[in-house]
């Protein structure tokens, strides 16, 4: 089933988000329907405080992700994983910048500078426990998916002149004065 995502300025993706555990209700086939929410929105990650859930689960797909973190270096292979209660670990590496959007922020893009390399321990949807470590687009995907699990949004690291640039944006998109090519849930208005 195709969820709606929720908009900027929904309290829900500013919040740090719970940890849950094998008997989380239904989990299986709210996996499923993040999935399909994500591909239907064409996104290749959804963190569940953008389905208004804040809990610490978020689902990556770079596999048909066809861009090299680097000009003329072949591209890693990508990953298709779920990922529930991660904890990052750490990030390494000189700083390089790339173009972030976000399902929760459509039509607004931006330059985020983040480390390239990352160790993160998680556990996937049979909640075995993995510590893993990635790099380039991979590693920048799990970072925005994990931002949002952290209750942090992607336009709060553009620098401030984007964030100025973009202001007026943002204010369309919490009063859902915009049209998305996929269902959204936006802060209701107060009369």
């Amino acid at each position: 089933m195709i969820l709606p995502i929720y908009a900027y300025g929904q309290p829900v993706l500013k919040r740090v988000a719970a940890p849950i555990g094998p008997d989380y209700p239904d989990l299986s086939e709210l996996i499923a329907n993040m999935w399909e929410t994500m591909y239907h929105a064409e996104g290749v990650g959804l963190a569940a405080p953008q389905i208004g859930l804040s809990i610490r689960l978020f689902v990556v797909d770079t596999t048909g992700y066809k861009k090299s973190d680097k000009a003329g270096e072949p591209q890693e292979p990508g990953i298709k994983k779920v990922f529930i209660n991660a904890q990052m670990l750490s990030e390494e590496g000189p700083v390089w910048s790339f173009e972030e959007g976000c399902l929760s922020i459509p039509y607004v893009r931006g330059e985020v500078e983040r480390p390239p390399i990352i160790r993160i321990r998680y556990q996937d949807e049979n909640f075995k426990e993995f510590e893993e470590t990635y790099t380039g687009v991979n590693a920048r995907v799990i970072q925005h998916e994990y931002d949002h699990i952290q209750g942090i949004l992607f336009v709060e690291r553009l620098k401030p002149l984007k964030k100025r640039m973009i202001k007026r944006k943002l204010e369309d998109i919490r009063c859902g004065r915009i049209q998305a090519d996929y269902k959204m849930r936006f802060v209701p208005l107060r009369l």
